[in-house]
């Protein structure tokens, strides 16, 4: 007869090693094959840029540079 439950109840979670995961914009970035000197001026990089301006994560100094606000949430 099968035994019925979960049989590791009770027993603590084995947690593996975090690992860093890239940003949407490191991966944005990765996709469009751009070094960081590249990034000011890729046009590609802007529009993705101001597509998620205020949801992904924009460094703050490409914002300034190509003169972008993002939205408060204060």
């Amino acid at each position: 007869m099968a035994r019925r439950g979960n049989p590791n109840w009770g027993k603590p979670v084995p947690f593996g090693p975090l690992l860093p995961t890239a940003s949407a914009f490191e991966e944005a970035v990765k996709e469009l094959k751009l070094r960081p000197e590249q990034y000011v001026q890729s046009k590609s990089l802007r529009e993705w840029a101001w597509r998620n301006r205020n949801s992904k994560f924009v460094p703050e100094s490409l914002l300034e540079a190509w003169g972008f606000e993002m939205d408060q949430f204060s």
